[in-house]
Formats: C-alpha cells, sequence, structure tokens
C-alpha cells in the first residue's frame, strides 16, 4: 500500500470518526432538549392542577356566602365574572410564551382581586364567619393559593433552566434548527414590590 492512499485514509478516518462524534453529541443535546421541554410541560401541568383546584373550590364558596340574605350582590358578581373569565383563558403547553403568559396571569390576578374583595366583604358578616362550611372553604381556597405559589415557582425553575439550556452556545444551534423556544416566566403582579399599607 502506498503511503499517499495511508494518509488519505487514516485523513478520511478522522474525518469520519470527528462526524460521528458531532453527530452524536447533536443527538445527545436533541434528546436533553426534549426532555427538558417535557419537564416544563409537566411543570406546567401542576400550575395549571392548583388552578384548577381553585376554580373547583370558588362555586361552593360563592354560594355558602350566598346563603346570607343581605349579603352584597356586586361582590359576588364579580367573583363569578372573574371566574368565567379566567376559566375561558387556557395556555396551550406547547406555546408558553410570554405573552400568552401574561393573559393567563392577568384573567387570574382579576380572580384573585375579586376573591380578596369578597373575603374582605365577608369580614363585616359575622353569621357567614361563623359556619363551619365557610371556615373550611376558606382555609381550602388558602391552602390552593399557597400550592398555586408554590408550583408557579417551580415551573419559572424549570423554565429558566430550559431557557438558559437552548440559548448557550453551542445548544442555541441544535434548538435553533429543530424549533425549541424560550418559555414565559409568571411575574410579579403589578406593584407587588410596594409593601400595603395599613391604617387605623
Amino acid at each position: 500500500m502506498k503511503k499517499g492512499c495511508l494518509i488519505g485514509l487514516i485523513f478520511g478516518g478522522l474525518i469520519a470518526f470527528i462526524i460521528l462524534i458531532f453527530i452524536l453529541w447533536g443527538v445527545n443535546v436533541y434528546n436533553r432538549m426534549v426532555s427538558m421541554n417535557e419537564s416544563v410541560t409537566s411543570q406546567w401541568g401542576n400550575v395549571e392542577a392548583q388552578y384548577q383546584r381553585r376554580m373547583d373550590l370558588i362555586p361552593n364558596f360563592v354560594n355558602t356566602v350566598k346563603g346570607a340574605a343581605d349579603f352584597e350582590q356586586q361582590t359576588l358578581t364579580r367573583v363569578i365574572e372573574a371566574r368565567s373569565k379566567a376559566t375561558s383563558i387556557t395556555v396551550d403547553p406547547s406555546n408558553l410564551s410570554e405573552e400568552a403568559l401574561a393573559q393567563f396571569q392577568q384573567a387570574q390576578g382579576e380572580l384573585s382581586s375579586a376573591l380578596s374583595r369578597l373575603m374582605v366583604v365577608v369580614e363585616q358578616y359575622p353569621q357567614i364567619k361563623a359556619t363551619q362550611n365557610f371556615r373550611d372553604l376558606q382555609v381550602e381556597l388558602e391552602g390552593t393559593e399557597n400550592r398555586i405559589a408554590v408550583e408557579r415557582r417551580k415551573y419559572n425553575e424549570v423554565a429558566q433552566t430550559y431557557n438558559a439550556y437552548i440559548k448557550k452556545f453551542p445548544q442555541n444551534f441544535i434548538s435553533g434548527m429543530f424549533g425549541f423556544r424560550e418559555k414565559g416566566y409568571f411575574k410579579s403582579a403589578e406593584g407587588a414590590e410596594n409593601a400595603p399599607q395599613v391604617k387605623f
């Protein structure tokens, strides 16, 4: 065998080896992105489950409060309307963009605000607060609000890990090639950085 052929064979083998390494790296990166994307989708499901739990509790809560004959109907109507709006806005897990999450979060925020107003008004009705059913539902709602906060935080953590991974060099080539897009985050409500004022 001639020396030139041997060098060509070694060079060709080296090129094939480098291409194989690159392909294996690309497959590994792609599979990791798929796993991370699935983690974000799974965590989004946990967030939705807690919001759904709150949606399911609200009708019983409203009906318990409605039992007080002189209760302010306008406050109940706001809660019912806000719940209706919040249930009408859904987010496709394959498109967890900033815009989609902002719209979802706004509707959920309006519902939280309506529930907060309802709780303030209920303070004026000791006969409602005295019922066991009301107290049980209030505890359930408060617990659900805490679970929502925990699941949203976990979602943001998983989304941040995924977003950082797909943006880093050289993974950004694979993410761009296969359409892995950045996920949106939950953000604090406007004015949340300001401490509430307590007035007596």
